[in-house]
């Protein structure tokens, strides 16, 4: 078989495929067109006549069917000749199915090919449309005027920053309320615009349509719209200040600012962190600086057969003694666990963080605790350990080196001064100026945190 012919059995296949995929494309304009309902018989029957004048009547009063010849025979109607285009033979044949008495209807149309006679009835068209807009400008004319004194009217009124920052906490909850307003007045003036044109219909239409762009907007940035709506619940709930020293999400730092998407906080080794705002609102905040006393604790041990009592009153003395230590609440002390060469004791005390350092004072507290039981006579041993050595020549010379080698001896100076680095009164004041020159920062976004506000 040769090549031409597999091209012309592929052709066929694929014509027959397409025809029964789809019968409607196999079929033929010039194929009957059935008309619905009943054949009727007997004295009902409409003689041809009348239903070939009845078709012509109806056509001659439309126009434009001047060329379409009707005959009808038993109930069947052919129709012959020449219309304009698709629209034209499908309107003959709907018009021809409805008159009753109809059986069926061969249709043997053909469409002009006349390009002049096809382009008049959209010229046509294109001048009637033109003409009604010419009819119809002095009411366009005055629905773009309402439409216009409305937007005026709402961006004066959005304009006034005073009147918004009364009703808004924030200036941000403001610009909310401001765009808020902005678009209700645009709204409100095309709603009376496409009323005055009688219109309205079409702005049920466009609301739909923007509803759905919307709707898949929102799916594709849902996480921009999560974090700007957690930003404005926090910018009303305020859940700290700035410069407080928080915790979120395992995160430590002092907060700088609130923005739209994140909020900024700067760590005590001077880093900056974004945090988004829809994991602040939903996480864990421990906010250490809502109350400014705050309670450190440590642990040290002291030998098991030492009076614990006494090393508990000893140690609990020093830190009474100390001047950052509040007095109420008191200094707390325990014995926490016994442990496998000591005896381990928990001491806590409060101190005001606005007139102290924390961890300076904590450091401190560890000083003067453990210089007092040293003191007392309470000694601090270190764990115990039994090595078993089986090389006995091995032991030998360790001893021998050990007995060679000179000893050196460690001096401890006793009462020497703090250095001024380690004092509890120098509260460390590096983060604080990160975060003044965090906030006073000009790069476009919004701070939502107010000073003037308490938190919640």
């Amino acid at each position: 078989m040769r090549f031409s012919d597999w091209v012309m059995r592929l052709v066929l296949a694929l014509v027959c495929a397409v025809a029964l995929a789809d019968p409607g494309v196999a079929q033929t304009a010039e194929e009957p067109v059935e008309p619905e309902g009943a054949i009727e018989v007997g004295d009902a029957t409409v003689a041809d006549a009348e239903i070939a004048q009845r078709i012509r009547q109806v056509l001659d009063q439309i126009g434009g069917y001047e060329r379409v010849e009707v005959s009808v025979s038993s109930g069947v109607v052919t129709l012959r000749g020449e219309v304009l285009d698709g629209i034209a033979e499908e309107e003959v044949l709907r018009i021809a199915g409805r008159v009753a008495g109809v059986v069926t209807i061969e249709n043997e149309l053909r469409q002009s090919s006349d390009l002049n006679e096809r382009l008049a009835p959209a010229l046509d068209r294109v001048v009637e449309r033109g003409e009604r807009v010419l009819v119809n400008t002095p009411i366009f004319l005055v629905a773009m005027a309402a439409f216009l004194a409305i937007a005026t009217a709402g961006w004066l009124v959005t304009t006034r920053l005073t009147l918004w920052k009364r009703l808004a906490p924030n200036s941000f909850i403001a610009e909310i309320y401001r765009a808020v307003a902005r678009i209700g007045f645009v709204v409100l003036g095309l709603v009376v615009a496409l009323d005055i044109l009688n219109a309205t219909a079409l702005l049920g239409a466009v609301l739909g349509a923007a509803g759905v762009v919307g709707l898949a907007v929102g799916f594709a940035v849902r996480d921009t719209v999560e974090n700007f709506i957690a930003s404005i619940l926090l910018s009303l709930r305020q859940p700290f200040r700035p410069n407080d020293f928080v915790e979120i999400a395992g995160d430590m730092g002092n907060v700088a600012r609130l923005t739209s998407r994140a909020t900024i906080l700067i760590s005590p080794d001077g880093n900056h962190i974004r945090i988004p705002n829809a994991t602040v609102f939903k996480g864990r905040i421990v906010n250490y600086s809502r109350d400014p006393k705050r309670r450190f604790l440590f642990e040290l041990g002291v030998d098991a057969e030492s009076d614990l009592a006494a090393a508990l009153a000893t140690a609990v003395h020093a830190l009474e003694g100390l001047p950052f230590v509040l007095r109420d609440p008191p200094v707390g002390a325990w014995i926490n666990e016994v442990g496998d060469s000591n005896v381990i004791l928990t001491f806590t005390a409060w101190v005001d963080q606005t007139a102290s350092d924390y961890i300076k004072s904590r450091g401190e507290a560890i000083r003067v605790a453990k210089n007092a039981l040293e003191g007392a006579g309470f000694g601090l041993p270190e764990p115990i350990y039994r090595l078993r050595v089986d090389d006995r020549a091995a032991v030998e010379s360790a001893v021998a080196h050990a007995g060679t080698a000179p000893v050196r001896a460690t001096v401890q100076e006793v009462g020497a001064a703090l250095p001024a680095a380690a004092a509890p009164e120098l509260v460390d004041q590096a983060n604080e100026e990160t975060v003044d020159r965090e906030r006073g920062a000009t790069d476009g976004s919004a701070d939502l945190l107010s000073e003037s506000r308490g938190s919640e």
